[in-house]
């Protein structure tokens, strides 16, 4: 593997900015928090870190609503704070990504405030405009994903703008080469700064239908309809354009001048991942951040399943997560599959290190912390205050990260009361509690880190094993054999190729294999 190839098998640990340090006391984590905490991560085995929005934002959607895409927002610190942050990530050996938003900007950005202002300005077609319908209707059936219609009209321009987000977050118009010629200024400009990479945020939501037709009804047959009107229509009009892959190939261009990598968040959980290692390919990006791991179901089946597709037929390369500042945490959304909340947390980590393809791990994973318990009013999520009660939205997973279970606020931040609150479940889960402890889930994610650097577990080559159910077996590599308990009751299994243990959690192994409850094996084959 090349200096340049890193990226192949890596894990990468995702830092949430507002939550994971709070260095100034004001409630919010920062970039000079980060730097302070960065010793943590590095120790932990991982490769590099990705650092959520961190750029000037009204923060209508936590930072993923950009108003000046080169500079720091005031709540995160400074330029000099993130290019410190940088200097000490590499001084401990981790690479740096960050996170990008081209699909869409926020309102309040000068670029939009310009192009709604008139029909003739220079900016009048860097965002989505169109006329309504004879009737006054939006000009197509496309929906947003925070609900409702993803056109909202504008009294200014008397025209509908496209949004597939918030109304605050409208989408810029990909099709126009001046933007294409922007998005890679404004890549170039970081580039500079030394950074290691970019996670590209919803990156197949590039570009629309140029002639906005309507998206047809989802595949999926239905006994009712969805929480929210996107998911009952199969977006092929909306996103996922060939134009994107186009693109996609004078971004790795550039990328590949300053030997810097990428991760694309393609798909949604509800949907297939469209095209994947199309997205991937030679000459495109580097990953695919897959999200297929990150729905309710958690069996061997599904999980051989994703894994045997993805890898079928290309070339690509799929970055899994099994949980991010979107998704719930895996020790709460697969409860019913776990002994307990430590075992549930030890198994995940240990299918999720073992994986072929490249790993992101979300802050606060390596604790094995559940979803906080939030009330009504502490939501602050958009999506969670649209679709209240049915889905309480993200935030669950947006509480701080904890490090000392005796401080205020778990160490996290010395202010009075933070953006959402520390509770108690979390708290007593914190570093200094599972710190040098045996079996600790912190512990457990170093050693399966420290494993994770052998080239057999970085690799793509796997070779799955039929066992009986839930149980899920795999060998890495003509290396490692990997033997799951996804389940609560004790299971016994022979005529598996054990050879010697390396890492086992509540297993036996003579003549059979006995694997207790979400007991896991890792050896090697015989």
């Amino acid at each position: 593997m090349t200096q340049q190839d890193w990226w192949r098998g890596a894990v990468i640990y995702q830092i949430y900015p507002r939550s994971f340090q709070d260095a100034d006391g004001d409630g919010m984590g920062d970039l000079k928090g980060i730097t302070q905490r960065l010793d943590h991560v590095a120790r932990l085995g991982v490769d590099a870190i990705w650092v959520s929005p961190f750029f000037k934002s009204p923060m209508a959607d936590m930072g993923y609503d950009v108003s000046d895409y080169c500079d720091v927002d005031p709540t995160f610190g400074t330029l000099d704070d993130f290019e410190a942050m940088v200097a000490r990530a590499h001084e401990l050996g981790l690479k740096v990504i960050i996170d990008q938003v081209f699909s869409h900007s926020s309102d309040q950005h000068p670029f939009f405030e310009e192009s709604r202002s008139s029909r003739d300005n220079p900016k009048h077609d860097w965002y989505v405009w169109a006329d309504p319908r004879p009737d006054g209707s939006p000009p197509s059936n496309w929906q947003a994903i925070f609900g409702g219609p993803a056109w909202t009209w504008d009294v200014r321009r008397r025209q509908y703008y496209f949004h597939q987000f918030l109304p605050q977050q409208p989408d810029l118009n990909a099709h126009n080469p001046e933007v294409q010629e922007w998005i890679l200024e404004t890549m170039e400009f970081w580039l500079e700064k030394g950074i290691d990479g970019f996670r590209l945020d919803a990156i197949n939501h590039l570009f629309h239908d140029a002639e906005l037709r309507d998206n047809p009804p989802d595949w999926r047959p239905k006994s009712e309809p969805d929480y929210k009107p996107f998911e009952m229509q199969y977006p092929i009009m909306s996103k996922n354009q060939p134009e994107t892959l186009v693109f996609l190939e004078r971004v790795r261009a550039l990328l590949d001048r300053y030997g810097a990598t990428s991760v694309g968040e393609i798909g949604e959980g509800h949907h297939p991942v469209e095209r994947l290692m199309e997205y991937t390919a030679p000459g495109r990006l580097h990953m695919g951040y897959s999200l297929a791991l990150t729905g309710a179901e958690f069996t061997p089946e599904h999980i051989r399943t994703q894994l045997e597709d993805m890898f079928a037929g290309g070339d690509g390369w799929p970055c899994w997560a099994f949980s991010s500042h979107d998704h719930n945490r895996p020790v709460t959304r697969w409860a019913r599959y776990g002994a307990s909340p430590e075992a549930m947390a030890k198994l995940t980590a240990s299918i999720l290190l073992t994986l072929p393809g490249s790993i992101c791990m979300y802050q606060g994973e390596e604790l094995g912390l559940p979803d906080t318990e939030l009330e009504r009013h502490e939501i602050v999520d958009p999506e969670g205050k649209a679709f209240w009660p049915h889905v309480k939205g993200r935030d669950m997973s947006r509480t701080p990260m904890v490090w000392e279970a005796a401080a205020p606020n778990a160490g996290f931040s010395q202010a009075n009361s933070t953006w959402l609150p520390v509770k108690p479940p979390q708290a007593e889960r914190a570093v200094d509690t599972q710190e040098g402890v045996g079996g600790s889930v912190l512990e457990t994610v170093r050693a399966l880190l420290a494993l994770r650097k052998d080239p057999a577990l970085r690799g793509a080559e796997t070779v799955f094993h039929d066992v009986p159910d839930p149980v899920l077996a795999y060998t890495r590599g003509d290396k490692f054999l990997c033997v799951f308990n996804i389940g609560a009751e004790p299971v016994h299994l022979s005529d598996l190729p054990l050879g010697e243990a390396v890492l086992t959690i509540d297993a036996e192994a003579g003549e059979t294999l006995c694997l207790g409850p979400n007991g896991v094996w890792i050896g090697h084959t015989a």
